[in-house]
């Protein structure tokens, strides 16, 4: 394998300054990281509000990163009895976590990343 596969859901590892965004990877090139996700400081708080399911006030963007301050990108697993932010969300929330990363207009079409964004 040559890198993580876009659609991948991914732990971004940044620096200056220092901040860990999770999320879904939707581009990397020369240019940087395209990521619609949400910073790891926030995540239990906005877990919590999705199994909740009220009043939006924590959610996810799409955002691109410059490489120059990328440090590291990981796969978001698990290891051992260490549990993955993905499968905590689907463990807490009930539903997948590449669910609730979707857009809006995803979600409604039924757009999967990987497959161009047809819909079919």
């Amino acid at each position: 394998m040559r890198g993580l596969p876009v659609g991948s859901i991914i732990v971004l590892n940044l620096h200056t300054p220092k901040q860990k965004v999770w999320g879904l990877l939707l581009d990397v090139n020369a240019a940087g990281v395209v990521i619609r996700g949400l910073d790891l400081e926030v995540f239990d708080d906005w877990m919590r509000q999705e199994a909740r399911g009220g009043e939006m006030q924590i959610g996810v963007t799409t955002v691109f990163f410059p490489l120059a301050r990328v440090e590291r990108i990981e796969l978001d697993e698990s290891v051992g009895c260490v549990i993955g932010y993905a499968v905590r969300y689907e463990e807490i929330v009930g539903r997948p976590a590449g669910e609730a990363l979707k857009t809006t207009d995803q979600r409604v079409n039924g757009d999967d990343p990987d497959d161009g964004g047809d819909g079919a």
